[in-house]
């Protein structure tokens, strides 16, 4: 795309297009690593718990109290910025939420009745502690955790709609026919659910894995450290593995389903046949510049198959192209990363299983401590390259972003107070975290429950 073209196009988009698309991606970018917590982390502490109350283990059942309390921090900042997601809908994207709203309002609906369910569970499993019998109370886990599930199943079908437009007809621009149950579940929302709830168990997996490695490197190499560590990269390790087949599954419809994300994907300018694997590169003026060519690796990871061609931006009209080289460099990092995660997870167990404890080396740990934000970065990125990928469409051939947007030039005031939300919130997060990790390493455990460990000190009363 030429200059000028690009400056005519900014000149016509409405004056609310540009922060609107700051702050949804600000939010979104911001919430979902909450939401990864919110669909893994209750089944880690469900391990930890369960192995206290049915193996007896009293070091576990400590992993499971401390860990409910961070859930419960991180679920009322994550109902925080919930709350501002579901109000940004509407006032950011009116195009979409005005014609739209029969046909996404079914998954809205159940996503707030499950936020409701987890809420009810979280808050019976936090306060059951002393009250529940022992196995009666390890199962307040599952429908908290299932809740979670459900929840991010529902959002993301919104998305994959957006993406699989379906469960509507248009006549004569106008919105009839809805059938929300088939919008709901497209033809993209199991694969891309997949593909967002192994996600989630890398990016939880990694993260609290990391704090523990953390805790190792600063001398902490005790038994409750190391389950801390294995526990929750147990979970990571094996979504690290999965993930690429559910991605490559994933990627496979793209050549029928968009083929100008998956031409922006691979980088390919014209279509080639069979398609090499571009590795790096970005594109100038028309030109790729600096990429890595790996012959026929591109028609295999696009299409399935050695042979089959990729299909080049040349047959896209420039209108429809979404921003290449954000979209191709945001594939190819989540991509990277996702594959040295695996590596990094396979190696670990192979040389365990070979009778090297890698979590006595400080390389590993260092490494470990790094896993948990390049996963996060993975993740991120991932969402980029569908998101931007999309693009100039927020719902696929149906309805323009231009479109969707608010032509409210005053979005850049909501922009601003909706960045110092999160930054408090952010601060706050970590204010209270560090607290509370303070207050466990000095032994104020407060584990009064007939089934838990004994108190730090065995003569105190109980507080």
């Amino acid at each position: 795309m030429d200059t000028l073209h690009a400056l005519s196009l900014l000149a016509a988009e409405p004056p609310g297009l540009l922060p609107a698309r700051q702050q949804m991606a600000l939010s979104l970018g911001w919430h979902i690593v909450l939401a990864c917590f919110g669909v893994a982390f209750p089944s880690m502490i469900f391990v930890a718990h369960w192995l206290g109350v049915v193996r007896g283990d009293a070091g576990a059942l400590v992993l499971a109290r401390r860990w409910a309390k961070v859930s419960a921090v991180l679920f009322a900042i994550g109902a925080v910025s919930g709350t501002v997601l579901s109000f940004e809908m509407g006032l950011l994207w009116p195009g979409l939420m005005g014609p739209f709203g029969d046909v996404l309002g079914l998954p809205f609906a159940l996503e707030g009745l499950s936020f409701f369910v987890e809420a009810i569970f979280l808050g019976l499993y936090l306060y059951g502690w002393d009250r529940m019998a022992p196995r009666l109370h390890l199962l307040m886990l599952v429908p908290m955790a299932a809740a979670g599930v459900v929840g991010t199943f529902c959002v993301v079908s919104v998305n994959a709609w957006m993406n699989n437009p379906t469960g509507f007809r248009m006549v004569d621009g106008e919105v009839t026919d809805v059938r929300p149950w088939r919008a709901m579940f497209n033809d993209g929302a199991l694969l891309q659910f997949a593909h967002m709830w192994v996600a989630a168990f890398m990016v939880v997996g990694f993260v609290v894995a990391g704090v523990y490695a953390a805790g190792m490197l600063r001398g902490r190499i005790d038994r409750h450290h190391r389950l801390g560590f294995t526990v929750p990269f147990v979970f990571a390790s094996v979504a690290a593995v999965v993930q690429p087949f559910v991605g490559h599954l994933l990627g496979l419809r793209l050549g029928e389903s968009q083929p100008s994300k998956l031409a922006a994907f691979e980088l390919a300018t014209t279509t080639e046949q069979p398609a090499p694997l571009r590795l790096g590169g970005i594109l100038v003026d028309g030109e790729v510049r600096g990429a890595i060519d790996v012959p026929r690796i591109g028609s295999f990871i696009a299409r399935g198959s050695f042979d089959l061609p990729v299909q080049g931006l040349d047959t896209i009209p420039v209108q429809d192209q979404p921003p290449v080289n954000i979209t191709h460099l945001a594939f190819q990092t989540m991509v990277g990363l996702g594959t040295l995660l695996a590596l990094v997870a396979v190696a670990f167990w192979v040389l365990r299983w070979r009778g090297h404890h890698l979590t006595d080396h400080r390389w590993f740990l260092r490494l470990a401590v790094v896993a948990g934000p390049l996963a996060v970065l993975a993740m991120e990125c991932g969402w980029v390259a569908t998101e931007v990928g999309r693009q100039p469409w927020t719902v696929w051939r149906v309805l323009r972003t231009e479109d969707a947007a608010s032509t409210s030039g005053g979005l850049w005031w909501s922009l601003g107070v909706t960045t110092t939300v999160y930054l408090l919130m952010t601060v706050g997060a970590v204010v209270v975290l560090r607290s509370m990790a303070r207050r466990w390493r000095t032994g104020e455990e407060d584990l009064p429950v007939p089934y838990g460990p004994e108190p730090a000190d065995a003569g105190a009363e109980p507080t």
